[in-house]
Order: structure tokens, then C-alpha cells, then sequence
């Protein structure tokens, strides 16, 4: 199928004046350095923002979503940066890019394209994965952006149930953590995963796959979706891409770092109700992010891994 051609969302953003989990720590890669431009007292906002270019959006046809919010490149001088208490800046690097790699590789998968949400701020300006108040640092005018921002997501996750009745929704993220592997986040902490089955299996009900939970076409239920033969995280390491759940490695020991999602898988999963399944993706730089060579092959990897997951789970694609 030929790429379609990506179509940036221009937001209105009606420009008041304002006081001045998921990737909790400093990204890593080219991204993660300060961006230029932008200093931390711009001038006062007199008129609209122009906020064209300021968030991606690509429409599919493929039951899956796909968001990056933390691989932005664009720091607009007019905007002030970040400085609230606890505000992560550093960006997850090169992970816009592999958003864009991984639907072209579900497209040359299954002849179907995902859709894609991406913030291109970075993240010293604006943070994609965290609620108002944090995301814009109080900054009124970023308000509209933070608003159209997950309005683009959610208009995607509508327009992809036309597609087919559940969905989806993959945030792509990166971390740099000592244990190079996969961090699949359910919004399930690691002593969560750490517990018998039973008990993580009883879980699933508040995380960000509830939904799936009591659905899945394979019939699997409870810690089965997450570390069983066809969980998504023991897919991607029997291809040889190690990662948190699985089966292989069922979870993080103690000591050990690990994100379990944050705003968005809460916010657009099935933790509240709703057809719209949500996982976070934390990847490691090397090998799967830090060159455009390890982004094409990776993508090509989890876009298999995706394939197999969601025909058991989802009956899609039809066999």
C-alpha cells in the first residue's frame, strides 16, 4: 500500500495570558540534549499562537494506534521552558522516528496502516504523557495544544473503531535503564508482577488492558495476557527482543527500574471501560532506537509480534 502522505493537525490555539510515569527519567539519544532555540522568559503572548507543525497526525486504516509524545524537535522561542517541581525534560530520543518505522512496518505486514499521533514539541516545552497542570507547566497558552493533542488521539481511537470493533493503542517511549530490554507498561507496578498469577491475573481488571481482560478472542485471561505463550512481551522475545513481561522474564526483580505507563495508557486504555486497549512501550537505545538500521529491523520485529498478538486477541487481521 503507498504511504499516505502525513497531514500535520494545526490546532487553534486561543492564546490567554498565563502565570508563569510513562518515561519518568531523562531520555537518551540525540533527542535527549537540550533543543535549541527557545529561552526559559519569552515575551508576553499577545496574539494566537501559530501552532502549525506542532502535532503529527497521519490517518490508517488498521485497528492500532500508534503515539510518540516524548520526540519532539521543534522549541519555539515563544514559549517558555518547563520548570515546574518534578518536571522531566529530556526527551526519549529518536522515538518520532521509530513511530513512523513501526507503522510502515505494519503496513508492509499486514497491507494495513496504523494511525500516528505525534507531539513534535520537545519536551522542555511541552510534555505529551502528563495531565494539564505538569504537561504545560501552568503555561495558559499551551492549554489548546495539550487539549488538541489528545483530541488527536482520541478522534485516531474513533476512527479506527470504525475499522474494527476494539483497538490498540501502542505509546512509544524510551528509557535508560541498566537492563537492556522492553518495558511494557499496563499500569501494573513491578511488585504487581511480581505476585502469583492468580493475584496478577485479578489485576488485570485495573490496568490498562482491562477490557481485553474479559474479551480476548484466544480465550486467554488474567497473567496469561501478560507473560503467557501469547503475550505481547513473550512474542517479542522469542524473536529475540528481550522484554518485561513475559514469559521469559515475568517481571522486574526487586531493585530493579522499570516503567509501568503513565498519563496516556491511563487516560486512552480500558482502566475505566471502554473498547480501547492501551500498552506503554519503553525501548532501550541500542539496537532498537539509536540508528535508523536498528529502528527497521526492530520495527520490522515487533510489526510480526504485533501480527501474531492481534489476530489471537483481537481476531484482526481476519485469517
Amino acid at each position: 500500500m503507498p504511504r499516505l502522505p502525513l497531514s500535520p493537525c494545526r490546532i487553534a490555539a486561543i492564546a490567554a495570558l498565563g502565570a508563569t510515569l510513562a518515561c519518568d527519567g531523562p531520555g537518551t539519544g540525540p533527542a535527549g540534549s537540550p533543543a535549541p532555540g527557545g529561552g526559559t522568559n519569552p515575551p508576553p503572548v499577545t496574539q494566537p499562537l501559530d501552532t502549525t507543525g506542532w502535532i503529527e497526525t497521519a490517518p490508517g486504516d488498521a485497528p492500532l494506534v500508534i503515539v510518540a509524545p516524548h520526540g519532539g524537535e521543534l522549541a519555539p522561542a515563544v514559549l517558555p521552558d518547563r520548570a515546574c517541581v518534578g518536571c522531566v525534560t529530556g526527551n526519549d530520543g529518536n522515538t518520532q522516528e521509530l513511530a513512523r518505522e513501526i507503522v510502515e512496518a505494519v503496513v508492509r505486514r499486514t497491507g494495513r496502516r496504523p494511525f500516528l499521533v505525534i507531539n513534535r514539541l520537545h519536551r522542555r516545552k511541552f510534555d505529551g504523557n502528563r495531565d494539564l497542570p505538569e504537561a504545560t507547566a501552568s503555561y495558559a497558552p499551551l492549554e489548546p495544544v495539550w487539549r488538541g493533542f489528545h483530541d488527536a488521539i482520541d478522534s485516531a481511537k474513533a476512527r479506527a473503531l470504525r475499522v474494527h470493533p476494539r483497538v490498540m493503542l501502542l505509546d512509544i517511549h524510551g528509557h535508560a535503564h541498566p537492563v537492556a530490554r522492553l518495558e511494557l507498561g499496563y499500569l501494573l507496578g513491578a511488585a504487581d508482577l511480581r505476585a502469583a498469577d492468580d493475584v496478577v491475573g485479578a489485576g488485570i481488571a485495573q490496568s490498562s488492558i482491562a477490557r481485553l481482560g474479559t474479551d480476548a478472542r484466544s480465550g486467554a485471561r488474567g497473567a496469561e495476557l501478560l507473560r503467557g505463550p501469547l503475550a505481547l512481551g513473550t512474542l517479542l522475545a522469542d524473536a529475540g527482543v528481550p522484554a518485561v513481561p513475559s514469559r521469559q522474564d515475568p517481571a522486574p526483580l526487586v531493585g530493579q527500574e522499570y516503567f509501568n505507563g503513565g498519563y496516556n495508557t491511563s487516560r486512552h486504555g480500558s482502566r475505566a471501560g471502554g473498547p480501547v486497549d492501551a500498552i506503554q512501550i519503553e525501548h532501550h537505545a541500542s539496537g532498537l532506537r539509536a540508528t535508523a538500521a536498528d529502528r527497521a529491523r526492530y520495527a520490522d520485529l515487533l510489526a510480526a509480534a504485533l501480527a501474531t498478538f492481534m489476530r489471537a486477541h483481537y481476531a484482526w487481521p481476519a485469517p
